[in-house]
């Protein structure tokens, strides 16, 4: 039986793991609906598909030009401070959106600039978040607690994407927006509370750029870590756009609009819930192997919307590509937990990061002359094919094969646990 503190919470879910999960939860209720009503912002504004494209190309750009910088930032000061101010970015960027688009007001370049905004503040928060979650949770517990918050966060993707397309539908996008810019103050406010208490003074060393090449070489000196961001800077943006431009014009032309394709998002967070559960009880000691086994189903969404299939098929295939992608991303931070050092985490993560979206804003940019030059149906099959050949690529790296679940050390406690004995205990040493 796992044990329990005072609070009736598993002693590995501590207070900073509560804090981190409950500010997460409801960031992505806001956030989610907010990716079905941006897209449908643009289109009621008379915008093209190509419209779309440039405004999610415009948040993903300084995403990628910051992120470094960001996760830098994040292992040289309190990670808690990254994250609240970006998150104040975030809501007035989102805020602002939401008036202009209420009023209408909104043009393509005011939507283009809010959403760089946007971008900047995620580029700054990732790294950040993603450290102080790895910085969390103990070894031993590191695959559940992973699995836990992530099915927390994905069963909000759940509701959000669906309330979020049937608002959308019903009373129009800029509202979603607004609610969105509301879930950041809320989430700031929360993560304001975090304790970095447990995490070690920074040794004085070199300033920015040492910092960036010291990540740098923890990065590159891992064959895993490298071949793997590789394989999804072109995976995440193919899927990308996918399903933030070819996604919604399909549901607008064949599916019946904005709530279908917001049912079928949904879909896709059930699917994540049921891959959490599963990695709840289940710990592969092939990590990695098992995770990239589990990519291939990503080509199946832009598949579906390639033939296109009715919404319940596509429902179906969104389930399916939710539960394996859920396998890969507990495996995966369960390895980055296992094997990186835990004052890089942040620089670490910002490399992932950096190199899972530094394709999208081409990709989204792009979307839109693709589909004009081929056709949008053969665009989707060539997103699908491309999943598929860069997955198969990476099982040919020997380290992604052979990197297996280690024994953590035993531990009492988790960071930030709340016990009668102590309040913390040190922190051991991971899109």
């Amino acid at each position: 039986m796992t044990p329990r503190t005072t609070a009736g919470r598993p002693a590995w879910a501590g207070r900073n793991y509560t804090l981190l999960t409950t500010s997460a939860v409801i960031t992505t209720l806001g956030s989610h609906g907010a990716l079905v009503a941006s897209a449908f912002a643009v289109l009621e504004t008379g915008g093209s598909g190509a419209d779309v494209g440039l405004v999610a190309a415009a948040r993903t750009l300084p995403l990628v030009l910051f992120l470094l910088i960001g996760g830098a930032l994040a292992d040289r000061i309190p990670r808690h401070r990254v994250m609240v101010a970006a998150n104040a970015l975030n809501c007035v960027s989102q805020g602002v959106f939401a008036v202009l688009v209420l009023t209408g007001e909104a043009r393509l370049w005011h939507m283009m600039l809010l959403s760089a905004l946007g971008g900047t503040g995620q580029a700054f928060f990732s790294p950040a978040a993603e450290g102080m979650l790895l910085s969390t949770v103990t070894g031993e517990q590191a695959n559940r607690a992973f699995a836990l918050f992530r099915m927390s966060v994905n069963g909000a993707g759940i509701g959000g994407a669906a309330l979020g397309g049937a608002l959308t539908a019903a009373i129009g996008p800029g509202w979603v927006l607004a609610v969105e810019s509301v879930a950041f103050a809320l989430a700031g406010g929360l993560r304001a509370f975090l304790d970095v208490g447990h995490v070690p003074a920074r040794a004085p060393g070199g300033g920015l750029l040492s910092d960036l090449r010291e990540g740098w070489q923890e990065f590159s000196g891992r064959p895993w870590l490298w071949s793997i961001v590789l394989q999804f800077s072109v995976v995440v943006a193919v899927v990308g756009a996918a399903e933030s431009v070819y996604g919604p014009l399909v549901a607008r032309e064949h599916l019946g609009g904005a709530a279908p394709w917001g049912i079928a998002l949904g879909a896709f967070g059930v699917g994540t819930i049921g891959g959490a559960l599963l990695m709840m009880r289940w710990k592969p000691r092939r990590l990695l192997f098992t995770g990239t086994l589990c990519v291939f189903p990503l080509a199946l969404p832009s598949a579906g919307l390639a033939v296109p299939l009715p919404v319940w098929a596509l429902c179906l295939v969104m389930l399916v590509s939710g539960v394996a992608i859920e396998v890969f991303g507990v495996n995966w931070m369960t390895a980055m937990h296992q094997e990186i050092p835990e004052e890089k985490f942040s620089r670490v993560a910002a490399y992932d990061w950096f190199g899972s979206v530094s394709m999208v804003p081409l990709a989204t940019a792009l979307a839109g002359p693709v589909e004009s030059a081929v056709g949008r149906s053969t665009a989707l099959w060539g997103c699908a094919a491309l999943v598929v050949l860069v997955t198969a690529a990476v099982l040919a790296v020997p380290d992604v094969r052979r990197l297996t679940r280690r024994p953590a050390p035993a531990r009492t406690t988790a960071p930030g646990a709340a016990s009668e004995a102590a309040p913390a205990a040190a922190v051991g040493a991971k899109a």
